[in-house]
């Protein structure tokens, strides 16, 4: 059997959500209430746990492919999925943690996909290139 190894893109994100986390959270230490960052950090480590939850389920299940590697991939969503709530949950009702704070901590991971995909177009799309392809 032949492990399906990781992207280097896949490598890039996984580190980069850990870097904008922190950033987040050191910022919010410096600027707003200890509610706030702990929003932050708490969105934030279920977003990008979540987010490698969800690699290694994916790889798992394409290691194996199968009829029912459809059905495993859904079920392994839900669980993802009521974890995730119930987690939320939680932290919504049971600490002090400020719920916009938890939002943009729950949105890390679409905040480092969309950065990444825009420094990708850029890389693409860069002026300079177009001039050097035109000079040749």
């Amino acid at each position: 059997m032949n492990p399906i190894e990781k992207d280097p893109l896949q490598r890039k994100l996984e580190i980069l959500n850990w870097i904008i986390l922190g950033l987040f959270v050191a910022i919010s230490l410096l600027f707003f209430s200890t509610e706030f960052t702990l929003g932050i950090l708490l969105g934030g480590l279920i977003s990008v746990v979540s987010f490698s939850w969800r690699q290694r389920d994916l790889r798992k299940v394409f290691r194996n492919l199968t009829e029912r590697a459809r059905s495993a991939i859904m079920f392994r969503y839900y669980i993802r999925f009521f974890v995730s709530a119930v987690l939320i949950y939680f932290i919504i009702t049971k600490t002090s943690a400020d719920v916009i704070g938890l939002l943009i901590g729950l949105s890390i991971v679409i905040i480092n996909i969309v950065l990444t995909l825009l420094m990708n177009l850029m890389k693409k799309t860069d002026p300079g290139d177009k001039i050097e392809e035109d000079e040749h």
